[in-house]
């Protein structure tokens, strides 16, 4: 008999992620938020493009980090001295008004850009499971530091898989780089990476910009969302 296959992905939460987050959250088992590991700086962990008359601008939420150099990321906390959550939720009403879909959405992501918030991951976490959602994507999820691991890198993913009982990794393209393939091929782990063609759809502006958070998706194609990501 077969053994039964379970597939899972594992990646560190970013803010507002592109679309290729969602669909990797989509096609596997059990997504694993990787929240243990260094927060890095200048990164896609507190910062993602939005789509603008222009062109893109960046929104990024302003984040404590000096002289705190191994900080994790599950612990890096907001800088709220800067009133980012206003600024934030203005940039996304001015540029995404005349989207299709904004007034279905805007009162609900508004209510969560207004929260108290200290905690980066936390705020990712939220608005990652709100676009979820938004997607109709159910896949459950837990987070790495739940699992007490203290291994690094290649070893470090190796035994998520091995805690979780995984027998698929599918990881990002980006992956391919560090990921020692040999351990996984010893534990008859399979790794496919994932090979993710960015679809076109309507924007409000033109021409059309790839690459930006999926919130752009969300704003112009509503319902039909997720079948864009997957591009059905």
């Amino acid at each position: 008999m077969a053994e039964e296959k379970k597939r899972i992905a594992i990646m560190q939460p970013g803010y507002l992620p592109w679309l290729g987050f969602f669909e990797l959250m989509y096609n596997c088992d059990l997504f694993v938020f990787l929240d243990d590991v260094q927060y890095t700086k200048r990164d896609w962990r507190n910062r993602n493009r939005i789509r603008t008359h222009n062109g893109w601008q960046w929104l990024t939420v302003p984040a404590f980090n000096r002289n705190k150099r191994e900080q994790l990321l599950k612990n890096v906390q907001i800088n709220n001295q800067i009133n980012w959550q206003k600024q934030h939720f203005n940039a996304l009403r001015i540029n995404y008004r005349k989207s299709k879909f904004f007034d279905s959405f805007s009162l609900e992501l508004e209510s969560i850009y207004f929260k108290s918030w200290d905690n980066l991951l936390e705020l990712n976490i939220e608005l990652i499971l709100y676009l979820a959602k938004m997607f109709s994507i159910e896949t459950p999820y837990i987070f790495s530091s739940s699992l007490n691991i203290k291994n690094t890198k290649s070893e470090r993913i190796l035994e998520i898989c091995k805690l979780l009982n995984a027998n698929e990794l599918y990881d990002s393209k980006a992956a391919s780089n560090f990921l020692d393939l040999s351990l996984f091929e010893k534990e008859k782990i399979t790794v496919k990476f994932q090979d993710y063609r960015h679809p076109v759809y309507e924007q409000v502006y033109k021409p059309f910009i790839a690459y930006l958070s999926a919130i752009d998706l969300l704003f112009n194609c509503g319902a039909e969302s997720l079948k864009i990501i997957l591009g059905e």
